[in-house]
């Protein structure tokens, strides 16, 4: 038997790209849809300390999915509402758990908490040797302040909670806002709307210098780690949430023009950053504690997520 199974679940952000994967991942693992709640943004403002003392009321468990996010423009021009809107929802709603007696508090953080220049493949180990990117860094910070807050309720009050750092993700229904999405999205935006224009001397334009490497993890394979940790994983130390696979932005450029047919120029704005230099994880200890491995290959999971976009849009 699960040990999810009877478990009253609060998902918050559960309605999202991401949550909306998990939920149907703690389904698979044992848990019942009658007992995970998933609260609207628009019902519930999370950075209102009685919503979220409203939230947890009755909880065994609470994953904070919840989170202001964007790609590197978004996150140049909001940076103070960033780092402002996450601190607060994610310190509340921890402090709201504990006073609650939650059993277990499952804090998703992100990947921009780690340094700048961080060794490949970034180690946890590695998550305080120095200040993170600064086009992201209001961001990865206010979320890094969940682990600080995490092992230290784990410390004075015996409280559970962990601490689970996602790399980019994508996926079908991910977000492509061009105002405020990330770097997959937005080109699997781009390459298309300019297929479906038709003209052949169609050009594309892409930030940076394309020398940038990142690592993505398809969402559904995100949500199955998050539903085993919460499920398996009770340690304090934070654990990487990755593919273990490592793609320049210019090779990712190449394979999304690739897939969707694009024939014209590709522009390279070398006056727009190209974020931080490279990401890739290490991600020895999610398979050590709860035996998580990601399993989509990245081909198969961009060609479903452009064909996605291709029906929707």
């Amino acid at each position: 038997m699960s040990n999810l199974e009877g478990k009253k679940i609060l998902v918050t952000g559960g309605a999202g790209f991401l949550g909306s994967n998990v939920v149907r991942k703690l389904e698979d693992a044992g848990a019942r849809r009658k007992n995970i709640i998933v609260p609207r943004s628009r019902d519930i403002d999370l950075r209102i300390w009685e919503n979220c003392v409203k939230v947890v009321k009755g909880a065994d468990i609470v994953i904070h999915l919840a989170a202001k996010v964007g790609g590197i423009g978004y996150n140049q021009k909001y940076p103070g509402s960033l780092f402002y809107d996450n601190a607060m929802m994610g310190i509340q709603l921890m402090e709201a758990a504990r006073l609650a007696d939650v059993e277990k508090f499952v804090a998703v953080g992100t990947i921009c908490a780690y340094p700048k220049f961080t060794p490949v493949p970034f180690r946890e180990e590695e998550l305080w040797n120095g200040y993170p990117e600064e086009t992201n860094a209001p961001y990865g910070l206010a979320k890094k302040m969940m682990l600080v807050q995490s092992q230290a309720y784990r410390h004075q009050y015996g409280f559970n909670s962990i601490y689970l750092l996602p790399v980019n993700l994508y996926g079908p229904g991910d977000n492509f806002d061009p105002a405020s999405s990330h770097v997959i999205p937005a080109l699997i935006k781009k390459f298309t709307d300019a297929v479906k224009a038709g003209n052949s001397d169609q050009t594309v334009e892409v930030w940076g210098t394309g020398s940038a490497s990142r690592e993505f993890l398809y969402v559904e394979d995100a949500a199955r780690g998050i539903a085993l940790a919460t499920e398996k994983y009770d340690g304090a130390d934070p654990v990487n949430l990755g593919s273990g696979m490592e793609i320049t932005i210019k090779d990712l450029v190449s394979k999304i023009s690739e897939i969707t047919g694009f024939k014209g120029k590709i522009v390279w704005d070398k006056t727009k950053p190209d974020g931080q230099p490279k990401r890739c994880l290490d991600v020895s200890r999610a398979r050590k504690e709860f035996g998580f491995e990601a399993q989509m290959g990245f081909d198969e999971g961009l060609r479903k997520t452009v064909e996605w976009y291709g029906t929707k849009h």
